[in-house]
């Protein structure tokens, strides 16, 4: 299917891109992209992109096998940063943009930002210290991989946190949560549960350290100890701000992460 888009009356621009993403673009200014996390969808930025509309022009999009994205063969992060970079293509983005990822969609923007141009990269809430999360996940790998998974993919999600996140916001993620597919999760997380979590820490590092602009990263917790050490040992100009929010910073302090993303 070739990439096509239409405006809707609001003049609100959606579409597909490399016949796998679906996306839509509103407001106007510096191109804002904005990518979700796992099991969620577009729709996962509702809250903040009224207040953005004025200040960005929004891109936002469904990560392949999500909202109304089709599914894919690969759901590796790599093929992912593929079919942002067809975004702003098709959506005719003529200047390095804004990159927003949060969870999966951090680790998306940021394999995009080692090879197309970018203005800085946000990463909300996704330590990249992948190795940690490897071992953090492998006691539940079984059961992820069996008939328990909704009940344990909901456990991990919900031990994320979710402090001060409104209702009508918590309602949705736990309803996307509850709808995970099994096939899409374990196609994302295949290359966690296989790969020696000191070879997950080092291709992640080979990762930031090919990045060039400014790199920000929101945490809704205190991160790992010694990660902001990591962090910035691999991307020496990165800069971490811990909120609170537990997974979701950017939902419980929605006002303030605008102004943030505003002063980049």
């Amino acid at each position: 299917m070739a990439a096509s888009h239409v405006r809707t009356p609001q003049g609100r621009q959606v579409g597909h891109a490399s016949a796998v993403v679906a996306w839509e673009s509103s407001g106007s200014g510096t191109p804002l992209v904005l990518v979700h996390g796992l099991s969620e969808d577009r729709r996962a930025w509702d809250p903040l992109v009224p207040r953005l509309e004025g200040r960005f022009r929004v891109v936002r999009l469904d990560l392949r096998g999500h909202g109304d994205s089709p599914d894919a063969d690969d759901y590796g992060a790599l093929a992912m940063a593929g079919d942002v970079a067809a975004v702003v293509a098709e959506a005719g983005i003529d200047e390095p943009p804004l990159l927003v990822g949060h969870s999966l969609g951090a680790v998306v923007v940021t394999a995009y930002a080692t090879s197309a141009p970018a203005r800085s990269v946000v990463n909300v809430d996704q330590p990249l210290r992948l190795g940690d999360f490897a071992t953090a996940l492998a006691p539940v790998a079984d059961a992820l991989r069996g008939p328990a998974f909704a009940e344990t993919f909901a456990a991990v999600l919900d031990g994320l946190g979710h402090d001060g996140v409104p209702p009508e916001s918590l309602e949705y993620l736990e309803a996307r949560h509850r709808a995970a597919r099994q096939d899409v999760v374990l196609g994302v997380w295949e290359q966690v549960f296989t790969t020696p979590p000191e070879e997950l820490t080092a291709l992640a590092a080979s990762i930031l350290a090919a990045v060039q602009v400014p790199y920000l990263a929101v945490h809704g917790s205190e991160p790992p100890p010694g990660y902001a050490d990591w962090l910035t040992a691999q991307q020496p100009g990165a800069r971490l701000e811990v909120w609170r929010g537990g997974h979701y910073p950017h939902l419980a302090e929605p006002d303030r992460f605008v102004e943030l993303l505003s002063s980049l």
